[in-house]
């Protein structure tokens, strides 16, 4: 085995590891390769000589990599987003593939990253390679560059933020789909009581439509107000299907096969305390959504 190939070798060892650091810190499946990618490049040029943790690292260049696209994002928006919602990992409910275990492992909620989004580039590198995957400050410290105690402050601002507004969310994937079909039941039958019994009174309901369809997006809050605005698309819940969405329950719609809306819940206590809808076209054509053809 040469050299490149034992790179290769090592570096496909941390590719889930490096996936999921780039996912948390991206938000989107295709741009998180892409990131992973890079460090690959860097490190085949560069060559592994001098380095003893390569794990480590990897973690470092895909953190810096991931940073340099998230201050462009920020660059290159004139006002903040009121709406986003990050691209999810969706797979088939019965999901058993390695690839798809993998996926699964590294799951994390569309709640948490919508959370993630509103934090900034710095804060959110430092909360999530620290937090996430416990790197220590003294090695986020240069990435960001800011001494490692700067560094700690960054991820407990970020952290605060966190736990200040994401829902934790109910550990029970067999509960979670109970109610998420029984949203679906209630939707396709245009049922506003069945619909209202399974939202938590606070529910919010985030639509992101894109530019392409700007009247879909909209933040909806108050169990009513959303039992209101399911109905009003209950039409298109005949060709809603039961996926995985960032490893929990959810539901795809695609009528005549095309990607319509993809839509995550997070539960607590039994009930739908958030839901997630992702319906940029754009963004929907850059999802593995091929399970749809089976």
């Amino acid at each position: 085995m040469d050299e490149h190939e034992w790179l290769a070798a090592r570096f496909e060892e941390n590719r889930s590891h490096l996936r999921a650091v780039a996912y948390r810190m991206l938000g989107s499946p295709t741009e998180a390769e892409d990131a992973v990618q890079e460090a690959w490049l860097r490190l085949d040029r560069s060559g592994a000589d001098g380095v003893e943790n390569l794990g480590g690292w990897l973690t470092t260049v895909v953190g810096r990599v991931c940073l340099d696209q998230l201050r462009q994002r920020s660059a290159r928006r004139e006002e903040p987003l009121e709406v986003h919602v990050p691209e999810p990992v969706v797979r088939r409910l019965d999901a058993d593939g390695p690839e798809d275990a993998a996926v699964l492992a590294d799951s994390v909620g569309l709640a948490l990253l919508v959370v993630l989004e509103t934090l900034s580039p710095a804060e959110r590198l430092a909360f999530v390679l620290h937090d996430m995957f416990a790197l220590p400050f003294d090695e986020i410290a240069p990435i960001v560059d800011r001494t490692p105690a700067a560094a700690r402050q960054l991820a407990s601002r970020a952290r605060r933020r966190v736990q200040g507004t994401a829902p934790a969310p109910d550990p029970d994937l067999a509960r979670q789909r109970e109610v998420v079909e029984a949203f679906l039941a209630a939707s396709r039958g245009g049922d506003f009581d069945a619909l209202l019994a399974v939202l938590d009174p606070d529910v919010v309901l985030r639509a992101d439509g894109g530019s392409a369809r700007g009247g879909m997006t909209k933040l909806v809050r108050g169990a009513r107000a959303v039992v209101e605005q399911a109905l009003l698309f209950s039409g298109f819940a005949p060709f809603a299907r039961l996926a995985l969405v960032n490893g929990a329950p959810g539901l795809v719609t695609a009528p005549d096969g095309q990607p319509l809306s993809v839509m995550g819940f997070t539960l607590a206590h039994g009930k739908v305390v958030e839901i997630d809808i992702l319906a940029d076209p754009a963004r929907l054509r850059r999802l593995d959504l091929g399970f749809l053809d089976g």
